[in-house]
């Protein structure tokens, strides 16, 4: 697995990815591509033989950063490429004279909570049915890294 920094132009592959790894409530590629417009977001993306694998977009503001979304492949989950993708992230916040990191997390997502506890992540608070399902929404857990 490699990664480099994604660029405006992979705003397709990154719209692919999202829905492929959140079909209920994927970023469509304007979202992304708004994102990737300003000047504060930057990002990562993982790939292996050309193949994308996933990404993670953060947007930096002060001495703080938020991951705006994080997505890993279907089938390239459970290879470590979320924990690489993060723990790249985490060191290029630190390098730039970030102190705080946030993100909200769906409370269903077991994966991805377990991924940020293990990465020093806490919660900080919830967002009540913020992420919508099949079967109605769920909560968004808050959480916060600070070094």
């Amino acid at each position: 697995m490699e990664t480099r920094l994604i660029v405006a132009g992979d705003a397709p592959v990154l719209a692919a990815l999202h829905v492929a790894g959140f079909p209920d409530a994927p970023w469509s590629h304007t979202q992304i591509s708004g994102s990737l417009s300003l000047p504060t977001t930057t990002g990562l993306l993982a790939y292996e033989n050309e193949t994308p694998l996933g990404f993670i977009l953060c947007q930096m503001a002060g001495d703080e950063s938020e991951i705006l979304t994080f997505c890993t492949a279907p089938a390239a989950r459970r290879r470590g490429i979320g924990n690489a993708l993060l723990a790249q992230a985490l060191h290029a916040a630190r390098a730039q004279g970030i102190m705080r990191m946030f993100l909200d997390v769906a409370a269903d997502n077991a994966a991805a909570l377990a991924l940020y506890e293990k990465n020093g992540f806490r919660p900080i608070g919830k967002r009540k049915n913020y992420y919508p399902r099949a079967h109605g929404a769920v909560d968004a857990v808050m959480l916060e890294k600070t070094w």
